[in-house]
């Protein structure tokens, strides 16, 4: 595994974060085609296949996240991520590993919960899929670009350019 810290994150795990991040914000933002689907299954029992298109879109951008998250934790391993920037207070800093680890936790646990509903019929697992974990991952989602700004912006840091261009 990574023996030295990097300065700034390698250019695969750059592209995986975009690519998880515009597939997660695609669906938080574009739920629709599930929706329909969840609704027309509880209402009738039986979707369109417009419906069943829809609802599978938006489950294999789940799947793919989850892929995505697999090969993102493989590449911390080998690569490393570079250390927060000593401008952060401790306690920030504490708080930036919480919510990073809530944030990992989050994009495994949205894709189970939602093909555990999907896929498998549990009611209770698209419920705290489609209720709970959307909730708190908007919010963790929300504190994280909060951060990368607060960095930018406040304490003047490199943390969204070790992201972007490395």
């Amino acid at each position: 595994m990574a023996t030295t810290t990097p300065s700034s994150f390698s250019l695969p795990q750059r592209v995986l974060h975009w690519l998880t991040a515009a597939l997660v914000f695609f669906n938080l933002l574009f739920p629709d085609g599930m929706n329909a689907w969840n609704r027309s299954i509880k209402q009738t029992g039986a979707a369109t296949a417009d419906q069943v298109a829809s609802a599978n879109i938006h489950a294999y951008a789940g799947i793919a996240v989850l892929v995505l998250v697999a090969l993102r934790l493989l590449l911390r391993l080998v690569h490393g991520v570079p250390e927060a920037p000593p401008q952060e207070p401790a306690l920030l800093r504490l708080a930036a590993k919480i919510a990073e680890g809530t944030l990992y936790l989050l994009l495994v646990a949205m894709p189970v919960t939602g093909m555990a509903a999907y896929y498998l019929g549990y009611e209770g697992a698209g419920d705290l899929h489609a209720d709970v974990l959307k909730a708190i991952l908007w919010v963790v989602v929300a504190a994280h670009v909060l951060g990368a700004l607060a960095h930018q912006f406040y304490w003047k840091t490199n943390v969204l350019r070790r992201m972007t261009v490395g």
